[in-house]
């Protein structure tokens, strides 16, 4: 199911809350308060019936038993695959499939070395694979871990405890401070025993919506399931239950987001074209020589069979999975070190891929907690006099997030609240009356006197219309407050009562709070624009918020409203141009950033997404490589791919550049090895058919073998980290193997008929310098697969280096004294042979870095023609002619702007 129906299925949180406008006349000019509203959920007429239930009495026994069989329990159901069907799914794929036809074939002739070579080589890499993914803990099972384990509940006239999971839609249930709400809730307004309540119940959503605050809820809101009740006390009844609720229906998106990764992709895609070339060939040897040879013993088919078989083992990359396993592990210890969990194997290389980071703005890039800003001062006061008189007037032990982000900026910025005996006392003065926060006044009064000189004055904190009313206005602090608003800043009046009266007031000025960024969000955002990845903020909160906190990150600042998302007036095409442009979305909810990573991969993009609240899980799960930040919630660090153990986000450019190191080791392996595969093919079906010549099948598995585990090492060899995002690039990739395959194949028949008929040596020696050549040729290319560029741009690392030789020297040493091989081929041929070799990597380099300086995609569309390319090239230029008409309006506007900039200057 597209993200695009998960969300038309739920029209009554398509808008789920908004910004608008309350705006107060005092003095000459109007506060405009932002003001957070949410809609009710839309509740079913069927459903509205269920929900009248007596606070006082609750619902009976057996109501209960009707609508658990209707609603289910109030739990997240999940669906988990057996162990054992797990562990068999990694002997699927293009590879693995070809492997394991090898395997048989080796029990049917009785080749046992080599049947159990392959068969440890197929276990350990699906053992690797699946020890690897087991370390990652059940993502519902992390969302249930969220949920409360028990709740106070009216049922039979009797306020009773229960487990959550027993609550159905009717129930009445008590919530308190601190308490974890069970499941969706409409507030009643009413006390635990049926007692009228003052104030709102502050419940913090922000792990579910991504708001930075907590919400004042009264009677009539809805309390969401896994959120906490930060201040107050109210019944609800409950309204939906397990998967029906906010939470329950993040979990479905989650179960949804299970597609077959990106590197198995692009695994399965080498393994089809290296089946496809090695299938063919070796069943056209296998039919010719059961034709050319029938009637003799060499045309049995068993012996026919053995033949071909050696060929199949020697050829296809037996070791390819389990060289990719082994570099992604390396990888992923080396970003432990760096505090860079890596839950899943494959995100390591996937990481080096991605283009667009989409980020969460509460708790990710701010620090989700209410910080003093910059203040709006005025009569001469000082900043330290604004801090000095705002905790004056605090309640000490509040829970409300204001009163603590004040008492905290006071604490360390005011030197006499420091070194104090007693934390509530404040040198020099003393609170000799307080009055706390009262819905109906909207404002903290303190009575103080000052010990030195025993005057007392009065200090008031609260709404800016309600201070700026206690002062007889001030139109000047009335255009602070607009213009803290419209930047989305948090705005608190202080004022004091003027020397000599206990009545007349006096402003201090206006305390502005933010949810302020991490220190350290700004340097990596600008770092990963640097390398390639457009960094987007994806927020539940308010668009003039997600706005200033863009600006204060050095971001652009076209942050949209999530009804782009789900416009009915737009395509899917339209829908991902805004999502490509634009440089955020607000006021989404979980189904929203679902939906942007699936128009955006759709698109052909790899996402990153980072988050740390279960409002995140589901696009964490459902993005190429999901990231959660520390202090995450068990919900996001499950869905995750990758966990960030220390705080703030630098850790992220280590995790692109160690990716794209192992990316670069990766793609070297993998056209190395595709080249090797292509060039044996053609060497020995073309030798093969036309001469009938063949090789010791011992000689065959030691190539295969001994170069297979040289590369292992490639794991630590030295890498040039691309400054822009690595792309495999399957076409240029198998197009450039085709052709250097054919080169080294050239260079084969050479070494063959030079040695037979200008050297005229003998069959055994004719072997082993095939063998030799066969052996270190293809083999050394990989020092030049190592770059996109010259192969002394970056020089390979000593261990590297030395593994690879190494192999080739003791080829060399068989051949020359006739170990193995059978006949000595002696010193000349065997240093000439690998100096051939060596010199002709260095030919083969020039010709891979013009191939990859001048090709393209369109080339291999033209030269390769499938449906999907056709379909992909024609996209790609219509795409090519719309972009070049976005970006001309864009510019065109920005000339407006500047123009009209100008304009101002000059009247100014």
């Amino acid at each position: 199911m597209s993200g695009k129906q998960e969300i038309q299925q739920m029209p009554e949180l398509s808008q789920h809350h908004f910004a608008a406008k309350n705006e107060e006349k005092v003095g000459n000019v109007e506060i405009e308060e932002q003001v957070h509203h949410e809609h009710v959920e839309e509740i079913s007429p069927e459903l509205e019936q269920l929900l009248h239930t007596d606070p006082l009495t609750g619902l009976t026994d057996d109501e209960v038993t009707r609508r658990r069989e209707t609603f289910g329990r109030n739990e997240l159901i999940e669906k988990k695959k057996h162990p054992f069907l797990k562990f068999l799914s990694y002997f699927t794929g293009a590879i693995a499939y070809l492997i394991e036809i090898a395997v048989i074939c080796s029990a049917i002739v009785g080749d046992w070395p080599d049947f159990g070579i392959i068969l440890a080589l197929l276990f350990i890499n699906a053992t690797i694979g699946f020890v690897e993914e087991a370390k990652a803990e059940s993502a519902l099972d992390a969302l249930k871990q969220t949920l409360a384990l028990k709740t106070r509940c009216w049922r039979n006239g009797h306020l009773v405890e229960l487990d959550t999971s027993e609550l159905v839609p009717g129930d009445v249930i008590v919530l308190r401070l601190g308490d974890i709400i069970p499941a969706d809730g409409r507030l009643l307004g009413i006390g635990a025993t049926g007692e009228a309540t003052e104030g709102d119940l502050q419940v913090d959503q922000s792990a579910l919506t991504g708001e930075s605050l907590p919400l004042a809820k009264n009677k009539g809101a809805t309390v969401y399931s896994s959120s906490i009740v930060k201040q107050g006390q109210q019944m609800a009844v409950v309204t939906k239950t397990g998967g029906n609720t906010f939470i329950g229906r993040a979990a479905g998106l989650m179960a949804v987001a299970t597609e077959e990764g990106h590197f198995q992709k692009i695994i399965n895609r080498i393994g089809n074209f290296l089946i496809l070339i090695t299938v063919v060939l070796v069943l056209i040897i296998l039919v010719y020589l059961l034709v050319a040879n029938r009637g003799t013993p060499d045309g049995a088919f068993k012996h026919v069979l053995e033949q071909v078989l050696v060929l199949t083992i020697a050829a296809i990359p037996v070791g390819l999975p389990t060289v990719m396993s082994v570099t992604m592990a390396m990888g992923a210890k080396e970003l432990a070190v760096r505090k860079v969990i890596v839950k899943r194997l494959t995100a390591v290389e996937e990481m080096a891929s991605v283009s667009v980071l989409c980020s969460d703005k509460t708790g990710t890039l701010t620090l989700n907690e209410l910080t003093f800003d910059e203040p709006y001062l005025t009569n001469d006061y000082t900043s330290d006099d604004i801090l000095l008189y705002s905790y004056l007037a605090a309640e000490p032990g509040a829970n409300d997030p204001i009163e603590f982000a004040v008492r905290t900026a006071a604490e360390e910025q005011l030197e006499i609240l420091k070194n104090r005996t007693h934390k509530h006392d404040v040198p020099g003065y003393k609170v000799t009356s307080f009055l706390p926060f009262n819905p109906s006044t909207k404002m903290t009064q303190a009575t103080v006197m000052n010990l030195n000189t025993h005057e007392s004055f009065k200090v008031a904190k609260g709404a800016p219309q309600v201070i700026v009313r206690l002062v007889g206005g001030d139109d000047d602090a009335v255009r602070a407050v607009n213009a803290l608003a419209k930047r989305g800043l948090r705005a608190l009046g202080v004022a004091r009562t003027k020397p000599g009266s206990l009545d007349q007031y006096e402003l201090v000025g206006m305390i502005s709070l933010i949810d302020p960024p991490r220190p350290d969000s700004a340097e990596t955002i600008r770092r990963c624009n640097e390398m390639g990845v457009d960094v987007k903020m994806i927020t539940g909160d308010q668009q003039i918020i997600a706005k200033e906190v863009a600006h204060r990150l050095g971001m652009g600042r076209v942050i949209l409203d999530a009804g782009h998302l789900v416009d009915d007036n737009k395509s899917d095409e339209e829908i991902t141009e805004h999502c490509i442009r634009a440089d955020g979305f607000a006021q989404v909810i979980p189904e929203h950033k679902y939906r942007v990573v699936e128009l955006l991969q759709n698109r052909g993009i790899l996402v990153g997404m980072t988050g740390d609240g279960v409002n995140d899980a589901p696009a964490l799960k459902k993005a190429n490589v999901g990231i959660a930040v520390h202090g995450c919630t068990d919900a996001a660090r499950s869905a995750a791919d990758i966990v960030l153990l220390a705080p703030g986000l630098s850790t992220i450019v280590d995790g692109l550049m160690t990716s794209r190191a192992i990316f670069q080791r990766m793609r070297s392996y993998a056209l190395y090895r595709i080249t090797s595969t292509v060039h044996f093919l053609m060497f020995f079906f073309c030798i093969t058919m036309a001469l009938k010549w063949k090789m010791k099948p011992i000689l065959l598995i030691l190539i295969c073998i001994l170069n297979d585990a040289a590369t292992l090492v490639i794991s630590v060899d030295n890498a040039k980290i691309s400054a822009h995002p690595d792309k495999w690039r399957i076409g240029q990739l198998i197009f450039l193997s085709v052709v250097l395959g054919a080169l080294l194949t050239a260079l084969s028949f050479a070494h063959f008929f030079v040695a037979r008929d200008i050297f005229n040596v003998s069959a055994a020696q004719l072997e082993a310098i095939m063998y030799l050549h066969i052996s270190s040729a293809p083999h050394f290319v990989i020092f030049s697969t190592r770059l996109s560029g010259y192969f002394w741009e970056n020089m390979p690392s000593p261990i590297f280096f030395i593994a690879v030789m190494g192999t080739q020297v003791f080829a060399m040493f068989i051949c020359i004294y006739g170990v193995i091989v059978g006949e000595p081929i002696g010193w000349v041929w065997g240093v000439s042979i690998i100096a051939i070799s060596l010199v002709y990597f260095i030919f083969l380099d020039f010709v891979k870095v013009h191939i990859f300086k001048h090709w393209n995609f369109e080339f291999t569309a033209l030269a390769w023609p499938t449906k999907a390319r056709k379909a992909k090239l024609a996209a790609r230029k219509v795409r090519e002619i719309q972009q070049k008409h976005v970006w001309a309006s864009i510019d065109n506007v920005r000339q407006i702007g500047l123009k009209i900039k100008a304009l101002q200057a000059l009247k100014a």
